[in-house]
């Protein structure tokens, strides 16, 4: 089936649309917090989710400690996030709230039925489809993902045995 270049355009309009109408429900649906990013309900589970799929067999088995782990991992995101250019906050909040949003999940992620009953292997598969789309947008919004989830976790002296790394040398904290 060929595609004429009209109709490949009118599709990508139709689908701008559709992102724009959803941002704007999602918007009315939960107003921003205006001074701070913040992580709520929804927009949580994506991270809950994405967490793992990142982190992969660095995060603990036992699943008290796996779950205090990811609280403490959504935490340095969200402490990561909040020292970021309220510009930067925004355009997080608004990747995450894209994510939370049900049509836009499905759409663009291809997870059903809400990120806590997500699938960790549908989550890596969403995450890899990003990181190798076509769109410079999927791609940004991966890249935003692995290095606010990545950059939180090593950044945290807490972390740093499990891959064997030292810390920094003495001399330079001095």
């Amino acid at each position: 089936m060929q595609v004429s270049r009209r109709s490949w355009l009118k599709i990508g309009v139709a689908g701008a649309c559709t992102l724009a109408a959803g941002g704007a429900v999602y918007r009315l649906a939960y107003p921003p917090d205006v001074a701070r990013f913040s992580l709520n309900g929804e927009a949580l589970a994506v991270l809950h989710a994405v967490i793992p799929a990142m982190l992969g067999p660095v995060l603990p088995e036992q699943p008290a400690a796996r779950a205090e782990a990811l609280a403490a991992a959504s935490q340095r995101v969200r402490d990561a996030v909040l020292g970021l250019p309220l510009a930067t906050q925004k355009e997080v909040q608004d990747l995450f709230g894209l994510l939370a949003l049900g049509p836009a999940r499905r759409l663009l992620t291809g997870v059903r039925g809400g990120w806590s009953q997500a699938d960790p292997q549908q989550v890596a598969q969403f995450l890899q489809s990003w990181r190798t789309h076509s769109w410079d947008m999927l791609q940004v919004g991966y890249h935003a993902l692995h290095d606010l989830i990545i950059g939180a976790w090593y950044a945290d002296p807490s972390t740093w045995q499990a891959i064997g790394y030292p810390g920094p040398m003495k001399e330079l904290l001095a």
